[in-house]
């Protein structure tokens, strides 16, 4: 059995050939009781997600300022520097609706993705946001998946193993988004190297507000 030695720990750990045959070039880099320890990961069977830091400051009015990408960056500084922030809005709700998507290193842009469709819901643009954050990375590569929403955080880490054994069923009645729930839960499946996380909304982090102005660029795009 394939032995590595943890990053936070040094400890040495195995890893079942098996899975490493499903992700070809995957070196572990923790062991168990270590991801366990550390939390605030939201990947797939993991029990819960940790609110990203609390940022140096908030928005004024703690809610969505429909402000422009480079509004965004003259008035925030806080919060991550590095990873792929998404988000999705709709307004009215259901209406017409955007997602964004960005990629960041060291604070700076790598790339952006934004779409718009002309009748959805803000919970289908926070899972669209996600796929295609996932689909904007080469595999292999790693990184955070930053998203304001917990219900998709949930969705994936906590529920869509259950409704997925159940023949993608669930107890309280169907699952909204099935389609697009199955495809984000069957890409992060098969890309360990990418984590889920949660981060708090309008809450002055700046790169979350940049991936929300890339979500409601079309709102602007006629004024």
């Amino acid at each position: 059995m394939p032995n590595f030695s943890c990053q936070s720990c040094g400890k040495q750990f195995d890893v079942q050939e098996a899975t490493l045959a499903k992700y070809p070039g995957w070196q572990p880099k923790r062991c168990l009781a270590c991801k366990n320890k550390q939390g605030g990961v939201a990947r797939i069977k993991t029990p819960a997600a940790r609110p990203a830091a609390r940022p140096a400051m908030r928005s004024a009015s703690g809610r969505e300022e429909n402000l422009t990408a480079e509004e965004v960056l003259a008035k925030y500084t806080a919060g991550p520097t590095d990873g792929v922030f998404t988000d999705g809005a709709a307004e009215p709700n259901p209406g017409p609706g955007g997602w964004g998507v960005v990629f960041v290193r060291d604070n700076q842009v790598v790339e952006e993705r934004c779409g718009h469709e002309p009748h959805t819901t803000n919970n289908r643009m926070e899972l669209r946001a996600l796929i295609e954050g996932c689909a904007l990375l080469a595999p292999g590569t790693a990184a955070v998946l930053y998203t304001d929403s917990l219900l998709c955080v949930n969705t994936i880490s906590k529920w869509a193993e259950g409704w997925e054994a159940r023949g993608w069923k669930r107890k309280g009645g169907e699952i909204k988004n099935l389609e697009l729930v199955q495809e984000l839960y069957a890409v992060l499946a098969k890309r360990p190297e990418l984590e889920l996380r949660w981060i708090a909304a309008h809450a002055g982090n700046r790169w979350n507000e940049y991936a929300d102005s890339l979500a409601t660029a079309y709102r602007r795009k006629n004024r």
